[in-house]
């Protein structure tokens, strides 16, 4: 991982335009080759970014430019640098789980049929270079899907399916891959990211999966 602290700019064009003024910025280069652009409030949440796969060109002028495979361009003007430091993180163990997403997990890979008529499971933490994906399946017309759940439902969550999507349809033994978001309580926002991506949203009833109720998932 590269980390830089600098006063910069930043400019964003693809499906729309937006600008970022010049200010003190945490800019983060990730070994997956994301960058992301950060201020020093709203958590862990970037002011912009880009998703891999990506390229970085550092000019001679201190202006990085960064393209997707779409064409979208994050440019970031530095101005002054005032951090400027390289890190090896190593390979991480991933996420472990709390109770309740993981039993979630194990419920709905063993009757993938709840998610829709002829579903059948591929695997459960499909192994990607990013993260496992918690289940992979087949839906009823053979297309794969893979499906990331949480116990709510936000914003990273979307984004971090997206990662694994974009991933997975390289492989083409797998693709298309199309994307399923589960989850007990999923905010609007997420909702709303996630069918601008091709992403179908579920609300899950872990009660009612549980007592193993047929009336147990909320399609949206």
């Amino acid at each position: 991982m590269r980390l830089v602290i600098a006063r910069c700019s930043v400019d964003y064009a693809g499906r729309l335009t937006a600008h970022l003024p010049s200010a003190p910025r945490l800019i983060l280069v990730k070994a997956d080759g994301s960058v992301s652009v950060h201020a020093d409030d709203r958590a862990y949440k970037p002011l912009n970014w880009m998703s891999p796969p990506c390229t970085l060109k550092e000019g001679e002028d201190s202006v990085w430019t960064v393209v997707n495979k779409a064409g979208e361009k994050l440019v970031i003007t530095m101005e002054e640098v005032l951090h400027d430091s390289s890190h090896e993180l190593g390979t991480d163990p991933g996420l472990i789980k709390d109770g309740v997403e993981a039993h979630l997990q194990e419920l709905l890979a063993d009757r993938m049929e709840t998610l829709g008529e002829g579903w059948s499971l591929i695997r459960r933490e499909y192994p990607t270079a990013i993260g496992p994906v918690d289940i992979l399946g087949r839906d009823a017309d053979g297309v794969t899907v893979a499906v990331e759940i949480k116990r709510r439902g936000e914003i990273d969550g979307v984004e971090q399916l997206t990662r694994y999507l974009e991933l997975l349809n390289r492989d083409p033994l797998l693709s298309p891959v199309k994307g399923v978001f589960a989850a007990q309580e999923i905010k609007p926002q997420a909702r709303v990211l996630a069918s601008d991506r091709g992403i179908d949203c579920v609300t899950l009833d872990y009660e009612a999966l549980r007592g193993i109720d047929d009336d147990k998932l909320r399609l949206f």
